[in-house]
């Protein structure tokens, strides 16, 4: 099963799929886990890029480098330009200099000469964001990155790091899902949506309990489409106006359900109602704040 992923265009000319796969404990948590099972991972991006992801979502902070060693080396018989591909600078490194050297060790250890996107993968108050932005307007005129975004930054964060860029800051990459509400609810969805930014998604399942918890609501939308939970909290998401989303799928059979998702399209009237009156919605984040 192969399926042609969407794509979503902000109004600069910036596009990307609606979905992608995100690497976040490949290889080990925050550093390498020597007993981890590498070879499954490696076949579990193959197969997700055979089944048609393009979009591989990656950091020098998950597994300490090594997990964009593991994406390296599964992309590595596939075409560089069919793919889009994302990593992260830590917080630790936003100095001028220490952007410039994250992003060059991760092309080395992705084995690519250019990012599609980097991202700040969280803000650092200690470190100036103009010198943070300077480096990363620096790796794009030098044709490293081809676009810049962040990750986990606040609407008033992201604002300033506006002011900071000649680039346009295409992505702010954010926990958000269901369950998950805070950029609704501080407004910075609708800020990235008025200020043609595209909000990346991670934790579209909120660590399962999308999948494992029993309500009338998503039992009435399921039924309805005949579709699965996971099928129903993606394409809620990506029904949205500039909203994509990654998940991390290493059983094939969670990414053929995943990928159903996006085949069809729900009914405006439930996305509305899942909006308003999906129970148990989540302002404070239990899941670790760097992913």
């Amino acid at each position: 099963m192969k399926v042609n992923i969407p794509i979503k265009t902000l109004k600069n000319g910036f596009s990307m799929p609606v979905f992608g796969l995100g690497t976040w404990q490949m290889g080990g948590r925050l550093e390498r886990d020597f007993e981890n099972n590498d070879e499954a991972d490696i076949r579990a991006i193959k197969n997700a890029i055979d089944s048609g992801i393009t979009h591989i979502d990656t950091a020098e902070m998950y597994a300490n480098g090594y997990s964009e060693t593991l994406v390296g080396n599964a992309i590595s018989t596939f075409k560089r330009e069919d793919l889009f591909l994302v990593s992260k600078v830590s917080p630790a490194n936003l100095a001028y200099e220490n952007v410039i050297n994250s992003a060059k060790n991760s092309l080395k250890r992705l084995n690519t000469s250019y990012l599609d996107l980097y991202l700040i993968h969280g803000p650092n108050p200690e470190i100036s964001i103009q010198e943070t932005m300077k480096a990363l307007d620096f790796l794009k005129d030098e044709g490293l990155i081809r676009n810049i975004g962040v990750s986990n930054f606040s609407k008033e964060r992201l604002s300033e790091a506006q002011k900071y860029t000649k680039n346009k800051i295409v992505v702010n990459q954010l926990h958000y899902n269901l369950k998950f509400r805070e950029p609704q609810r501080t407004g910075l969805l609708e800020y990235c949506q008025k200020n043609d930014v595209m909000l990346v998604a991670w934790r579209p399942f909120q660590k399962g309990l999308l999948l494992e918890e029993k309500n009338v609501l998503m039992d009435e939308i399921c039924k309805k489409y005949h579709k699965t939970p996971a099928q129903i909290g993606i394409n809620w998401l990506i029904s949205q106006k500039n909203v994509v989303t990654l998940s991390k799928m290493r059983n094939k059979s969670h990414l053929i359900e995943n990928l159903e998702a996006l085949t069809w399209q729900m009914g405006k009237e439930d996305i509305i109602k899942l909006d308003k009156f999906y129970p148990n919605q989540q302002d404070i984040s239990d899941v670790c704040p760097l992913i």
